[in-house]
């Protein structure tokens, strides 16, 4: 059964014919919202709010291990995360999509492990390529259907929040060879690959990085692109789980 991360304007799923909401607990603590299941097209599906519902938790204290834990436990067999990013690679224009097949972590201090106490052993898991490729393919696959215009691959960018970046830190970024910042994709990649869920991300890119124009972030600049891409992401999101097999 596959799993949807709804992040920043995505906190509830358009389209989902909810059958259940559950407030659960896992030994790493509550997850950010109830988990959601319901149904697409006929297909279950789980979906669980990352900042909550309402929005109110700021990224850095996101809960992300209770979050992939609680998931798992709901019985989902991969995730799809829905990230909200800023546009560095000139192409990443506000109300854009990406699926990313890599990330670069600029985070600090989040629990981002689930082996980290009272182990048996040391575990370390292969991160070479932190996204699922048939995961990405799939959606991939289905924003062509739908003649969606999606970057195909890039480098996402997972910084501390919640502030937004200076534009001395695009500039380092740039040089890392990221395409788009965000302050959720880790560690719930990781987590994701800890706990042996495939996963993947749809970016919907809603600001240009700092110092990349010259006009000052705002709210309003961010919600417009959040209003202008979001059905896309819905319209992709339907489409993957209607032919998702897991």
């Amino acid at each position: 059964m596959l799993a949807i991360i709804g992040g920043t304007g995505l906190t509830q799923m358009e389209g989902l014919d909810v059958v259940s909401r559950k407030a659960v607990s896992t030994q790493w603590g509550e997850p950010s919202a109830e988990i959601l299941t319901g149904s697409v097209g006929g297909k279950q599906v789980l979906f669980l709010a990352r900042h909550g519902d309402p929005h109110r938790i700021p990224p850095h204290k996101v809960n992300y291990r209770a979050n992939i834990q609680a998931l798992k436990d709901a019985g989902a067999s991969a995730v799809v995360a829905v990230n909200a990013v800023g546009g560095i690679h000139p192409e990443c224009q506000p109300a854009g999509l990406m699926i990313p097949d890599q990330i670069v972590d600029y985070t600090w201090g989040r629990e981002h492990t689930f082996f980290a106490d009272d182990l048996d052993e040391v575990v370390h898991i292969d991160f070479s390529w932190p996204y699922d490729e048939p995961l990405r393919q799939l959606l991939l696959a289905q924003a062509e259907r739908l003649n969606l215009k999606v970057m195909s691959q890039g480098v996402y960018g997972a910084t501390q929040g919640p502030r937004l970046e200076s534009a001395g830190e695009i500039q380092r970024m740039m040089r890392d060879g990221c395409d788009i910042v965000g302050m959720t994709g880790m560690p719930e990649a990781a987590l994701a690959r800890e706990a042996g869920l495939p996963y993947a991300c749809i970016a919907l890119v809603v600001n240009m990085a700092a110092g990349l124009t010259d006009e000052i972030i705002t709210m309003t600049e961010i919600e417009s692109a959040l209003h202008q891409g979001m059905g896309k992401v819905l319209d992709l999101l339907n489409a993957g789980i209607r032919v998702y097999e897991g």
